[in-house]
């Protein structure tokens, strides 16, 4: 698979909740932080502005789509001159996943929140940027498959029919992806500049090292060799590839290695030793080392842990049944 393919695969998103916002009139709401979940709206029709803790205001607008990998609080918006009102209460009267602002009518705005499985989660989160604004742009390529997307989920949500709680997931995870190629796509024919994981892939050289080291994780991995794959020096290589992705290429492929092997060591019955030696370790012992500096306890610490709690597997219908909490949860 692909890196972007890869880290949604491992980061597994689940337990969607997906939920509708009609706003009009004077109106602003602000939503908590949501831990361990990663959100992902998009603005079916209207305008807004959108404001996230520690980040600059954005003006959305139709087809414009936002991700919080990170859960961070934020601001919804007609004015952010006006005073937010708390979500809890502004979304309380909300109906069939459609929650109402003011006298609605301006601003249409589709929401899903990801439950992220694995303890790996945090870990590959920080890999990702606390926001990700995607503008509709031209209706071609990527951006009519994004807009089709938005359509159809606000579809299912205003007019629920059998089975729309299936379809409303299934196209909450294609935003999602489809968002995220869309803001690849964005930095590659534009650059914004900034530090992150997306950054680096859309860096065409970046992206061939990366592309490598997912597809060969347990390779005995050379800064020489990633290099040569970027078609760089050594030097210019490393210090592009910290300054975009904000590690250096080794510490990097440590996390991802750690990444692999917590899942692994989480879902299957393979020894460490084996999960070890896969992962390009010569020893046991060294594995073990790299993984509590990184994950904080030993793989078999990791290991039992997991097998004493196993996942909890909600009821998919209960779950979208509570869809209004997608807005305020």
């Amino acid at each position: 698979m692909d890196p972007l393919s890869d880290l949604l695969a491992l980061l597994r998103p689940q337990g969607t909740l997906s939920a509708c916002l009609d706003a009009g009139g004077s109106w602003s709401v602000r939503f908590p932080e949501a831990e361990d979940s990663l959100k992902c709206a998009a603005l079916a029709s209207g305008g807004c502005w959108l404001e996230v803790d520690g980040e600059r205001p954005v003006r959305l607008e139709a087809g414009d789509c936002f991700l919080l990998p990170h859960g961070r609080p934020f601001r919804l918006a007609s004015d952010l001159c006006l005073p937010p009102r708390d979500a809890a209460a502004a979304v309380a009267g909300a109906r069939d996943g459609v929650a109402t602002l003011g006298t609605g009518g301006d601003a249409f705005l589709v929401s899903a929140r990801f439950a992220l499985a694995g303890p790996q989660a945090g870990l590959l989160l920080d890999l990702l940027p606390p926001m990700v604004h995607v503008r509709g742009g031209p209706n071609d390529g990527d951006g009519a498959a994004l807009h089709w997307s938005i359509e159809r989920l606000a579809e299912e949500l205003r007019e629920p029919r059998p089975g729309s709680a299936l379809v409303a997931g299934h196209l909450a995870h294609m935003v999602l992806v489809q968002a995220l190629r869309r803001h690849l796509n964005e930095d590659v024919h534009g650059p914004r500049g900034g530090m992150g994981w997306l950054f680096a892939l859309a860096d065409r050289r970046l992206a061939a090292a990366l592309a490598a080291l997912h597809a060969d994780p347990g390779r005995r991995w050379t800064l020489q060799d990633l290099a040569g794959l970027a078609g760089m020096s050594r030097s210019t290589f490393a210090l592009r590839f910290r300054e975009t992705v904000g590690e250096p290429p080794m510490d990097y492929l440590a996390r991802w290695r750690m990444a692999l092997a917590a899942d692994r060591l989480a879902r299957t019955t393979e020894s460490v030793a084996a999960v070890a030696w896969s992962l390009g370790y010569a020893s046991e012992t060294a594995f073990g080392t790299a993984f509590k500096r990184i994950m904080g306890h030993s793989p078999r610490r990791h290991g039992r842990t997991r097998a004493a709690s196993p996942p909890v597997v909600r009821d998919r219908q209960a779950h979208y049944a509570s869809a209004p909490g997608a807005l305020h949860t």
